[in-house]
């Protein structure tokens, strides 16, 4: 008999004797689980080809005889990715530092070190989506599937109680079920935290890079502007 009343419990059994704050935690835990599996696959794969991308431009870059032809190439295809971005964008600069306007004002190698520098902070700005919700998530996760399972257990010595029948086998079930919401949020949190942690250290690389970057290219744009060349395509 004992056997037989065990086997009833479990999770379907937890659901249809919860109320609606273990609706909501469960809900709750459920959004927060495919908001962050959204973001993992979805940021990997931008990642994945953002890095590919990049990796093809600076082949070409380096290889490059010239920076026209670099500028050149740049004009018939878009930027897409960080890189070509910088280049294209600190070539353009180049090209109106002449102008008298307040967004070229200075000198030209400070005109071109806050485009360089805006090109990083932008694409900073742009690798941090969705790490706010992963960091959620990992953080509150856990916090959420304990108050269930506080609730959870609440709500099964309130039932027992009231049923008058407190032997272990009526009171370690319910238990037992209600810890299911721990075991949930430990669920949602773990994969997130993984994430982010991941996340960050590919962003902290990336914008290295990146940086490393704008270094270079400062260097040669204001080196072809010392020598009176041009940076556009003749």
């Amino acid at each position: 008999m004992e056997q037989t009343a065990l086997d009833g419990l479990g999770f379907a059994h937890f659901l249809t004797q919860t109320d609606g704050v273990g609706r909501a935690v469960l809900g709750t835990l459920l959004l927060l689980s495919v908001a962050s599996w959204y973001l993992i696959i979805t940021r990997c794969i931008a990642n994945l080809l953002a890095q590919r991308k990049a990796d093809v431009f600076l082949e070409h870059f380096w290889q490059a005889s010239s920076l026209a032809e670099v500028e050149a190439r740049l004009k018939s295809a878009p930027a897409d990715n960080a890189f070509a971005a910088m280049a294209h964008r600190s070539m353009s600069a180049m090209a109106d530092s002449g102008q008298a306007n307040l967004a070229v004002a200075g000198e030209m190698a400070e005109y071109l070190t806050r485009t360089l520098n805006n090109e990083v902070d932008r694409e900073a700005a742009k690798s941090e989506y969705g790490l706010t919700v992963l960091a959620s998530a990992g953080s509150a996760s856990p916090y959420v599937g304990l108050f269930g399972t506080v609730w959870g257990i609440y709500h099964a010595l309130v039932q027992i109680g009231l049923s008058g029948q407190g032997t272990l086998d009526k009171v370690a079930g319910p238990v037992g079920e209600a810890l299911i919401m721990t075991a949930l949020g430990l669920a949602v949190a773990i994969p997130a935290v993984l994430a982010y942690n991941a996340f960050n250290r590919r962003n902290r690389m990336w914008l290295s890079r990146l940086e490393s970057f704008a270094h270079d290219l400062y260097v040669l744009l204001t080196v072809k502007a010392g020598q009176g060349e041009s940076v556009a395509p003749s």
